[in-house]
């Protein structure tokens, strides 16, 4: 069987050793790969021209692609 073609690992840090409760409590860990999941949804609906949905003033909005802001912009680290 093929290997897949443009597959990327979660993580490049081999957590084998730890069980699943250890990387459950991991919090920084889980929040920086949920911090790159949505920087990297955000690019891919820019890049395609697609709006994405958010909730403010309690009610959902959408941002259209032009107003979605470039990742790389951001410096939050």
């Amino acid at each position: 069987m093929a290997k897949p073609t443009g597959v990327k690992r979660m993580t490049e840090d081999s957590d084998s050793a730890l069980t699943p409760a250890e990387r459950v409590e991991d919090l920084p860990r889980i929040l920086r790969a949920l911090q790159l999941a949505v920087r990297e949804a955000l690019q891919r609906h820019k890049q395609a021209g697609n709006p994405v949905a958010v909730w403010r003033n309690d009610r959902v909005e959408w941002i259209p692609p032009e107003e979605i802001p470039d990742p790389l912009d951001e410096t939050d680290e």
